[in-house]
């Protein structure tokens, strides 16, 4: 059987259609997603409609978590203050404008889920987080020490962590355990910034895993940041 894993759509429409566009077209029933639905892009509330309509479960991305629950937007080192400004101007912009309903949906999403694929000689288990099996603060790049990823592994019992938040995509092999990252739907701070999700082929023998990327229309993208209260800086990121 075949199962899409995707993640970080962040409130992009047009990158989110092109990938359903894209796992409808290889007829892949299952569809999980790790978070972060929604921010900077203007589009929240209707990704966050098509996630429920089709019955798409998904965990609790860390801005879902900061939208959903009403928590501050909290400085971060890494951001000039330019970007800083934007940052907390997009999250307020997605406060507003969601109604009591879509909040709450997003704040009673899971932390974790965990797969179970039953086979007469085989029990695969994949777990699903966003960030990280102990924080969504937390990230798991492609290069994280072997001994961090191993001891991930022991603790949570599991054949295949499946991540996000990096906007990053990889597949990592580990001991015969694999890290996968799906990248980010629509936010991909990937060279080609096409949107990106992940493909998991499992079988008795096997889980064998592929990172697929779609092209999308980045112009419309550009068009409503810009037509948007988001800030301009969100639309300059696509003109990269």
């Amino acid at each position: 059987m075949q199962i899409a894993i995707v993640s970080d759509i962040h409130g992009n429409l047009p990158a989110w259609e092109a990938i359903l566009a894209d796992i409808r077209s290889r007829n892949i029933g299952q569809v999980y997603c790790l978070g972060d639905l929604v921010d900077f892009a203007p589009w929240d509330r209707e990704v966050i409609a098509s996630v429920r309509k089709l019955g798409i479960p998904c965990i609790l991305g860390n801005h879902d978590e900061r939208v959903g629950r009403n928590l501050p937007v909290i400085p971060k080192t890494k951001h000039s203050a330019r970007e800083q400004a934007a940052r907390e101007d997009a999250i307020n912009y997605t406060k507003n404008v969601l109604d009591e309903q879509e909040k709450a949906y997003l704040a009673e999403l899971p932390f974790s889920l965990t797969l179970t694929y039953k086979f007469p000689t085989k029990t695969w288990r994949i777990l699903l987080v966003h960030a990280h099996p102990n924080s969504n603060e937390r990230y798991i790049f492609a290069d994280e020490p072997l001994d961090n990823l191993r001891e991930i592994f022991q603790e949570q019992a599991c054949d295949v962590l499946c991540v996000g938040h990096t906007h990053y995509s990889y597949i990592r092999p580990v001991d015969g355990n694999w890290v996968i990252n799906p990248g980010s739907v629509g936010r991909s701070k990937e060279y080609n910034r096409l949107a990106s999700y992940a493909i998991l082929d499992i079988s008795e023998t096997a889980i064998r895993s592929e990172i697929i990327q779609v092209p999308f229309d980045r112009q419309a993208v550009i068009h409503g940041i810009e037509q948007s209260p988001i800030p301009n800086f969100y639309a300059e990121f696509w003109k990269q």
